[in-house]
């Protein structure tokens, strides 16, 4: 009696060790974006014998999420002798050993190898930003800012995000407090970065970071004529000149027709996407997003949305361990220790292959649902594209809505993104505070800051507004808030006070 609770506590022990690796790998999934999933499938694959990609049982994956697939009956013919061969080996191993065998997969080809032979040089220029950043004396924190900074970069290598935004977001989703002054200065750093202009906020900062770096560099001469005419032009008659009215811009500054021509040569030579200079236009070394999701919305309002499946094979146990479980089951009785063993030893495989294809349907369950109740909330936003529709939304909110856990929704809407009628976004952007008003009314956030910054960029700019005016001023749009409020806005917009606005 005694030894037989002693199997059964050994029982549940090793079942509830088995349900927190299983969970572990459902986490470690739902965190990934599409394109790390595909890298992880396929190392899968070639590390578990029992699992396989092609038609399977049409229950496995799930009918609504299937795929397509170019495998012919070829490949999968020869996939599968390829996998027998292994098994034969693994057994012939295990005849000849008494331990249990270990699948061997260093005959798995080097993809990495393989694709720098294809497509050559596959580091991103925010790869090589952050090997930049390996090379700077920073604080842990400082590191952390940067590196956030850069992954918030443009394909141009622009910062197009306000800091009030990203100021939000890391206090979201990485429990940093940062103001916008601090992110101001360890911006200032990431400027400093090869090539100029990298994290520029506009076209014209940009470029005048390249002037400046010129100067820097010793290839320009801070006193000379050319430097100063065109940080001139760049900073004071940024207008004309992306209007190109030079002749404005020659009246004003008393040139001659041969000046002109050598400043428009010298400004030529600035480059408005310094991101693309650090690598090729073609192949896969620039930073390219890869949705997660696709959001459909029809012109009467209709919104449906579908999973990215990417290259994501279809997965099913190897026909062949199952009928190997199924012979040997069927002959316990005169079961020997190498049969035995070998029995062992395909259930062990399979039992990880049916576990992976179960963490790869809950991850799929998991963001259909998220992307559901998301939709449902900002369904304004789908529907017509504008940022100021956006409700008050938190991982709270969502959460609520699904069942789930905080933490689930948070590893979902992390470096995962949705493919709109109005752009790709990542999942974050969805995701607002909200603002009470002395009469209890709830406000986004966000549409208050936009709201704000319209009317900052509709001021007289020889007499700014206070802040006491902008409060007024937004009272006037249907946003009561307090001065205080406009002025912590207006910092996380990165908009300095009214007399150092005037023009």
């Amino acid at each position: 009696m005694a030894q037989e609770q002693i199997q059964i506590q050994a029982q549940k022990q090793q079942l509830v060790q088995r349900l927190s690796q299983q969970q572990m790998l459902q986490v470690k999934l739902l965190e990934m974006p599409l394109t790390e999933l595909e890298e992880s499938v396929n190392a899968e694959l070639d590390d578990n014998p029992a699992l396989e990609s092609g038609e399977g049982e049409p229950d496995e994956m799930g009918t609504d999420e299937s795929v397509e697939h170019a495998d012919d009956d070829f490949d999968t013919q020869q996939e599968r002798e390829e996998r027998q061969d292994a098994l034969d080996s693994a057994l012939e191993r295990m005849r000849s050993d008494d331990d249990l065998p270990t699948y061997d997969s260093r005959q798995q080809r080097n993809n990495a190898e393989y694709e720098e032979i294809v497509y050559g040089d596959t580091t991103s220029f925010i790869d090589k930003l952050n090997e930049q950043v390996g090379e700077r004396e920073l604080t842990d924190r400082q590191r952390d800012i940067l590196e956030y900074l850069i992954g918030s970069l443009d394909d141009d290598g622009l910062l197009r995000k306000d800091l009030g935004s990203i100021s939000d977001e890391l206090a979201i989703y990485h429990g940093i407090d940062a103001t916008t002054q601090e992110l101001e200065e360890v911006l200032q750093l990431l400027q400093d970065f090869d090539p100029a202009g990298i994290g520029a906020r506009t076209l014209q900062e940009c470029l005048l970071l390249q002037v400046d770096r010129k100067v820097e560099n010793g290839e320009w001469d801070r006193d000379g004529h050319l430097y100063k005419y065109v940080r001139t032009i760049l900073a004071s008659h940024f207008d004309a000149f992306t209007k190109k009215h030079w002749d404005k811009i020659q009246s004003s500054l008393s040139l001659s027709d041969l000046q002109v021509e050598t400043l428009q040569r010298e400004i030529r030579k600035l480059n408005p996407k310094p991101g693309s200079s650090m690598g090729e236009t073609q192949g896969r070394n620039i930073q390219q997003i890869t949705p997660d999701f696709i959001i459909d919305t029809d012109d009467d309002g209709t919104i449906t949305f579908s999973l990215n499946h990417g290259n994501l094979p279809e997965l099913h146990v190897s026909p062949t361990f199952n009928d190997m479980l199924a012979a040997y089951r069927d002959n316990k009785a005169g079961m020997n220790r190498q049969a035995k063993e070998a029995l062992l030893y395909a259930k062990e495989k399979v039992d990880k292959a049916q576990g992976f294809i179960e963490a790869v349907k809950q991850r799929r369950h998991t963001l259909q649902v998220t992307m559901k109740a998301i939709i449902d909330i900002q369904r304004k936003f789908f529907q017509d594209g504008d940022e100021a529709d956006l409700k008050p939304m938190i991982l709270k909110d969502v959460a609520d809505r699904t069942g789930l856990d905080i933490s689930t929704i948070s590893r979902v809407s992390n470096i995962k993104y949705a493919q709109t009628r109005w752009g790709t976004f990542p999942l974050r952007f969805f995701f607002t505070d909200s603002y009470t008003t002395e009469d209890g009314e709830e406000m986004s956030t966000r549409k208050i800051k936009l709201a704000l910054k319209e009317a900052i960029s509709k001021e007289n700019k020889r007499k700014p507004l206070s802040d006491d005016a902008l409060a007024k001023v937004m009272k006037e749009k249907g946003f009561p808030i307090a001065r205080r409020t406009v002025a912590k806005y207006r910092e996380q917009l990165g908009l300095p006070v009214a007399r150092l606005r005037k023009e």
